[in-house]
């Protein structure tokens, strides 16, 4: 079974060829800060990343055509159960115009059914684990005002999978253990798994540390200040919290690895570095109390864990809440491809969405 896989992420669109479970291509479509800047919207984006997927298929000589199904990243739906679904109209029409985060997730969905549709053969489009998984205990979701809910959206795709798989590496079931699993991207989530169930997590776009492109939590009196001065509109100011924040605000990239070039010589980017970390380091140890001190694991991965650096960074702070396993990159991919190939196999059936 021949699977392409989608997968967009804030400055980048991940593309993959898999063949049964193996994966026989993959990659990052970089899209630059000035690229991306001249769209209002994230759904405005498409064409672009659309196009970006079509010229990896001709590079690779691929159509289509020459698929059994399209794996996609999960955008921001309404809370779902875990598992594999199929896109349909339905999914694409709430993904386009009524879902209510801007998420570089709502694209992938969107991208594969129209790519499927010029096909001539039947090609199903499936999302698995999508941002919107809610497994939340209740007294997780009380955020202090009456009339605002605290939302369970996250990297959970690659989060349970790499939860999975250190699982494995320890001789257990990942529904055996409790972990805290920091997954360290252009967005950063961090959640506490309690035999397998994710029952908190920090909202990657507006709570948890900073990352290199969001603000993560802010002073809320300052915020308000902000939004009445007059001086940004609202979707500026959105702008200014998912997209120019975290990394991009203090040093104007949002790479890591150039971040680290600059603090050879200006000890205020190595600052800002330094606080990115405390700020991961203080969410872990949260989550940790999420457990009630009982970790079996805490598990650092995404793009950031590759920097042994950074990693030491956050070492610093958490080594004594339990044993650190580190899985650089992601298996976002996989737990993707995963999905669809259980559902082609016949070994599960794939849910249907329906907007309530």
């Amino acid at each position: 079974m021949r699977i392409l896989v989608i997968n967009p992420g804030a400055s980048s669109t991940k593309v993959a060829v898999f063949e049964d479970k193996k994966k026989v291509i993959q990659e990052n479509l970089e899209h630059s800060v000035e690229e991306l800047d001249k769209y209002p919207t994230m759904m405005d984006q498409k064409a672009l990343r659309a196009n970006a997927v079509e010229d990896f298929l001709k590079k690779n000589y691929l159509s289509i055509e020459d698929f059994d199904a399209i794996a996609a990243r999960g955008g921001i739906l309404p809370p779902v159960e875990g598992g594999t679904y199929e896109v349909d109209e339905n999914m694409v029409d709430y993904l386009v115009n009524k879902s209510k985060v801007q998420h570089a997730s709502n694209l992938a969905a969107v991208i594969g059914y129209e790519l499927s549709k010029r096909a001539s053969k039947n090609i199903p489009v499936f999302i698995t684990d999508p941002v919107s998984v809610d497994e939340m205990i209740p007294e997780a979701r009380l955020s202090g005002i009456k009339d605002i809910e605290r939302k369970s959206l996250s990297h959970i795709s690659n989060m349970r999978v790499v939860g999975i798989r250190i699982a494995e590496e320890l001789g257990r079931k990942f529904n055996e253990l409790n972990m805290v699993i920091a997954h360290l991207g252009s967005g950063i989530s961090v959640a506490p798994f309690e035999k397998g169930r994710m029952k908190d997590v920090n909202n990657a776009n507006d709570e948890g540390p900073f990352s290199v492109e969001r603000t993560g939590e802010l002073p809320v009196g300052d915020v308000v200040k902000l939004a009445y001065s007059g001086q940004y509109t609202k979707e500026q100011m959105k702008k200014m919290f998912v997209g120019k924040g975290g990394l991009v605000a203090y040093l104007g990239t949002n790479d890591l690895r150039e971040a680290f070039k600059m603090a050879e010589t200006d000890s205020k980017a190595l600052e800002v570095i330094e606080a990115m970390a405390y700020q991961i380091a203080q969410e872990i140890g949260a989550m940790c109390v999420a457990l009630k001190g009982k970790v079996d694991a805490i598990v650092l991965t995404g793009g950031m864990a590759h920097s042994d650096r950074f990693v030491d960074m956050i070492k610093s702070y958490i080594f004594k809440f339990g044993p650190v396993f580190v899985v650089p990159g992601e298996m976002e991919m996989e737990a993707l491809a995963y999905g669809a190939l259980r559902v082609l196999n016949g070994e599960e059936k794939p849910r249907v969405w329906r907007c309530e």
